[in-house]
């Protein structure tokens, strides 16, 4: 099992920045890539933006393509999500999520929330 903890949510305005960070610990070995999500209330969670954990290689959503960058320093088991350009439908509950395979996402954080006004 791998335990997440998210931090640096807080509130912007639009077109602001926010740097959003998750530690993870316990079985990091096993993880296989490294992802963010998000939930806005009354709405389904959705993926944002996913980062492998043995190299570099990255992949979002359309949504926020060009916004957000989504990094991790292995040295410390940290992965981060820069988000820039902030816009009000982008408010949420932002979850770090581990991989054990490319799109399963078996271990979640508590969730740190951002809200973006307009």
């Amino acid at each position: 099992q791998v335990q997440l903890v998210e931090s640096g949510g807080g509130l912007v305005q639009a077109g602001g920045s926010l740097r959003l960070s998750c530690a993870a610990s316990g079985r990091t070995f096993s993880v296989y890539a490294m992802g963010w999500f998000r939930q806005a209330p009354g709405k389904e969670r959705e993926f944002v933006a996913r980062i492998r954990w043995s190299g570099d290689s990255t992949y979002y959503a359309d949504s926020v393509k060009g916004r957000f960058t989504i990094s991790k320093d292995n040295t410390k088991n940290m992965v981060y999500l820069q988000m820039n350009s902030l816009k009000p439908e982008d408010t949420a509950n932002y979850y770090c999520a581990a991989a054990a395979g490319i799109w399963d996402f078996r271990s979640w954080g508590q969730g740190t929330q951002v809200t973006v006004s307009s």
